[in-house]
């Protein structure tokens, strides 16, 4: 795994602009009985409303969008359980191009349903990391497709680091961001990407 990924606030702009076209501008909701029960004012940026259902959406696009014309007709390939491989076929198929995606035999049927609806072609492996890797391995090999890691890419923190970029435009003077954290695409992209190189 690469962890010497840098991406800039810059790039993380460039790609707002990128996706601006295909993904949702997300609402910022609020609850008074959440803010009367913790003592503070709490912002939620509804990344469920976003296409394909969650944030990866952001990252997927963007990276499908920096590709050149003939990548995109090589396709494109990832594993993941489910909201990645979602996002990555949504994404290749606006794009035209083919997407193939490794996923876990456990992966839930309404993720692997997601996937097939947005015309990704699914291989299926055990439900390891190591299983995943290997697969797609070979998926990329016979296919000749470009690989589009679920976090570990470049473009992908920067398309995930548009969500806190738009919730600061909205909420300017937020003290705390919290941020689930999987494989840590989404926390890199928002802090930092985005909070550290804004304040």
């Amino acid at each position: 795994m690469n962890t010497t990924l840098s991406v800039s606030l810059v790039e993380v702009r460039e790609a707002a602009a990128r996706i601006a076209p295909w993904a949702h501008r997300t609402p910022v909701l609020t609850s008074a009985s959440l803010d009367r029960l913790l003592g503070a004012s709490l912002w939620f940026k509804c990344e469920n409303l976003q296409r394909a259902g969650a944030f990866k959406f952001r990252g997927a696009m963007n990276a499908v969008s920096k590709l050149s014309q003939a990548e995109l007709e090589r396709g494109v390939a990832t594993h993941s359980s489910g909201n990645h491989a979602a996002a990555l076929a949504l994404a290749a198929q606006l794009r035209g191009a083919r997407s193939f995606v490794v996923m876990p035999r456990t992966a839930r049927e309404v993720k692997k349903r997601a996937v097939v609806g947005y015309g990704g072609e699914i291989s299926f492996c055990a439900p390891t990391l190591e299983a995943r890797e290997t697969t797609l391995q070979r998926v990329l090999a016979e296919r000749g497709c470009v690989a589009i890691h679920p976090y570990n890419h470049p473009d992908i923190l920067a398309g995930q680091g548009t969500a806190a970029l738009e919730l600061l435009e909205d909420v300017p003077d937020l003290d705390t961001l919290m941020t689930p954290v999987g494989g840590g695409g989404l926390l890199a992209g928002c802090l930092a990407l985005v909070m550290k190189r804004i304040r």
